[in-house]
């Protein structure tokens, strides 16, 4: 796994690149003190992993995960600031480390890197967005699509339920919506979208899936009984 630093402090730079010599198959191949340095060499020389400060000048590490959007490299952040966890994580990073960087937590963060970036080469060989990512107790895991019933929204939360589990993630409807694939998921109401071939039952204000009743607002109903062929 090649990875970057990209940090405007030494020492965290130093600290970061010691940590990683200790980990098998994680090659730090470049290392920048300046987040535009750092999205200049990667234009030309992509990666699959950045570790990445926050607070830099000129452009921060937000700035720069924002410029790199539609990109497949993983971002760490490395920060001494817990505030920015949360705008940090709705942009789908894969961990947030907080200095001094521990090793233990590093070693977590890297194997869930490790982990997402396997999960991605396997889903090329499958089929395109056959699953999510989904962070569930500050662990990323893996949710099939086809696993999922239907998904509620819930205050700043969407929570996507399978018959097993239900895992709360911090977010958007709007989100969620456009990340689920529209020949298989139907936004119902403004607080549900559900999977088309887990519906068991339409009623009369709604739809039974999994035993479970999810009321159908009037703006979708129409589009819903197009989708399921009623007459």
């Amino acid at each position: 796994m090649k990875a970057l630093i990209v940090d405007d402090n030494d020492i965290a730079r130093t600290t970061l690149s010691h940590l990683a010599k200790q980990i098998p198959n994680l090659t730090i191949v470049n290392e920048f003190s300046n987040a535009i340095e750092a999205y200049n060499y990667l234009q030309a020389y992509p990666v699959d992993l950045i570790f990445l400060d926050i607070e830099m000048p000129e452009m921060t590490g937000i700035e720069l995960t924002k410029n790199l959007s539609g990109k497949e490299t993983i971002i760490i952040f490395t920060t001494s600031n817990k505030e920015y966890a949360l705008e940090a994580f709705e942009l789908n990073i894969a961990d947030y480390l907080l200095k001094p960087v521990m090793p233990a937590r590093f070693l977590q963060a890297v194997s869930k890197a490790q982990a997402i970036l396997e999960s991605r080469k396997e889903n090329v060989e499958i089929t395109k967005d056959e699953f999510l990512f989904v962070r569930d107790s500050n662990i990323t895991r893996r949710l099939k699509l086809d696993d999922i019933l239907y998904a509620e929204a819930m205050g700043d939360y969407v929570k996507f339920y399978t018959r097993e589990k239900m895992f709360a993630i911090h977010g958007k409807m709007k989100t969620a919506e456009e990340r689920l694939p529209k020949d298989h998921f139907i936004r119902v109401h403004r607080s549900y979208i559900v999977s088309v071939g887990k519906i068991d039952t339409l009623q009369d204000g709604g739809i039974m899936i999994n035993g479970k009743f999810i009321p159908v607002a009037d703006a979708y109903r129409k589009a819903l009984n197009t989708r399921m062929n009623v007459f």
